[in-house]
């Protein structure tokens, strides 16, 4: 299947003139829309009283066709708006529904709701009946179907202005809009439907971060391989006591296919990783210079888990960086860098990835998430300051290239939020770079991984579990490519 892009209102609004230009009429479109919303209700609901909340443009006429599909099916439907129709095609719509059109005044009493009062497209905050409306209806979720997004939930970023609509189903249409995507709006919105009505692919470079992304380029081994051929690949190592965190990274990068990995460790931490590895391999540096030449040779190269915020992981950073490895940048060997940003990126390639939470990447990006409407424009800023691919972690984590690519996870999971899980999603994208997948896919790809990992585990997740449930989720991707 071919990735499944995201949509901003704009290039949604753009692919319906496309298809208008093309010959397909805008009521045709419409009608389209209505009948998709219809069918999901049908195929999730029994018949039951049913309120349909029209708003005055095209989402409004949406709701007038679910209204007039859902009756003629023999479900017991009323109709209430907040205006009279704008468009032509919802006018002509609220002409085809032969029942009464009550107001938002009226008692809105129903077993089930068609929010269709507001779109993607709202552009200020709800008020007066509609907002009352809304309020009332957000506090039963599992009662309310909303036709493109929760009224009062902008498309674009995902971040209510005021009083906002919350649904169990969401109905949109053609590609999913970023408030489907990014958090709060994404859990306004329940279970989202994309549905297709017809419009031409466009060539928007953002996506839903699955298989479907970069399955086709992932790097299986074949008859051929050997471990050298598979990625050669090196994780630093904190001091004795915060060593784990390099271990972790190490395991996973040997879990998801990396040939050779060794741990290259402070002399002070030999010991202590000694006695727990036993397939990654360990040597010892003590300079910087005894790191750089330890990395020469090696594909792909792990530093930041507990490195310490020192001057000795900013000068081993730089050295990794005269390697050529690709780096993957975590941790303490980002926020190292947070009085000086430009050191690091003068020094990063395309094929390096920096992996920060949120506020390790306020630290080395300063004022660029405050500034930017929502995430996805804030990680592909910080992709293009840092020439380098940045990932930005969360539940609605996003990827993003400095060519503009850019994708938003949509299966994170709670069971993330512990010590460590970090280390190991740093250590699953250096596995992947140091076997030739391209460093956006990789990141893109680890992500993916990480989260189905630990949704395969769910409730106790730690993280030492990740590297061991890694193999399951290969398996399924393996067998499904």
């Amino acid at each position: 299947m071919a990735p499944r892009q995201i949509l901003t209102i704009a290039e949604m609004a753009a692919a319906d003139r496309a298809a208008v230009a093309a010959g397909t009429p805008a009521v045709d479109l419409m009608a389209r829309a209505g009948a998709a919303v219809a069918a999901a209700v049908v195929e999730r609901f029994t018949p039951r009283q049913t309120l349909v909340l029209c708003g005055p443009g095209d989402n409004g006429g949406d709701g007038y066709v679910v209204a007039r599909l859902l009756a003629e099916k023999g479900w017991p439907v009323q109709v209430a708006a907040s205006s009279a129709p704008r468009s032509d095609s919802a006018r002509t719509m609220a002409e085809q529904w032969r029942g009464v059109i009550g107001d938002l005044t009226q008692d809105v009493a129903a077993d089930l709701y068609i929010d269709a009062l507001f779109g993607a497209g709202l552009s200020g905050p709800l008020s007066g009946d509609v907002a009352r409306v809304v309020q009332h209806l957000a506090a039963m979720p599992e009662r309310v179907v909303a036709i493109d997004v929760p009224s009062g939930l902008p498309g674009d970023t995902g971040q209510p202005q005021g009083v906002c609509g919350r649904a169990g189903l969401t109905v949109t249409f053609h590609a999913r809009k970023p408030a489907h995507v990014l958090e709060p709006g994404c859990g306004r919105c329940g279970e989202v439907i994309v549905a297709d009505i017809g419009l031409a692919p466009s060539d928007a470079p953002l996506f839903e971060n699955g298989p479907d992304l970069w399955s086709s380029r992932f790097p299986w081994p074949v008859s051929s391989s050997h471990k050298h051929a598979r990625g050669r690949m090196v994780v630093v190592s904190g001091p004795a006591w915060s060593a784990g965190a390099g271990r972790l990274a190490a395991r996973a990068g040997l879990r998801i296919g990396a040939g050779v990995v060794t741990v290259l460790s402070p002399s002070d931490a030999l010991a202590a990783n000694a006695a727990h590895l036993e397939a990654v391999m360990l040597r010892p540096f003590d300079t910087e210079s005894e790191l750089e030449a330890l990395a020469t040779d090696v594909d792909a190269a792990v530093i930041g888990p507990a490195a310490g915020v020192s001057e000795t992981t900013l000068m081993n950073v730089l050295a990794l960086a005269r390697t050529g490895a690709a780096l993957v940048l975590d941790a303490d060997a980002i926020t190292v860098f947070q009085q000086d940003p430009e050191e690091l990126f003068s020094v990063l390639d395309r094929d390096d990835v920096l992996t920060p939470h949120q506020g390790e990447f306020k630290r080395l990006f300063p004022g660029v998430l405050e500034g930017a409407p929502e995430r996805i424009s804030a990680t592909r800023r910080a992709a293009e300051l840092a020439d380098a691919v940045v990932l930005l972690k969360g539940p609605d984590t996003v990827v993003a290239a400095p060519d503009g690519r850019a994708a938003v996870a949509l299966n994170g999971s709670p069971w993330l939020a512990t010590a460590g899980s970090g280390d190991v999603l740093a250590g699953y994208i250096g596995g992947l770079v140091a076997q030739g997948m391209d460093s956006f896919d990789a990141a893109c790809a680890a992500a993916w991984i990480h989260a189905e990992a630990a949704h395969a585990h769910g409730p106790g997740l730690i993280a030492e579990d990740l590297p061991g449930l890694t193999p399951g989720v290969l398996r399924g991707l393996y067998v499904a490519r």
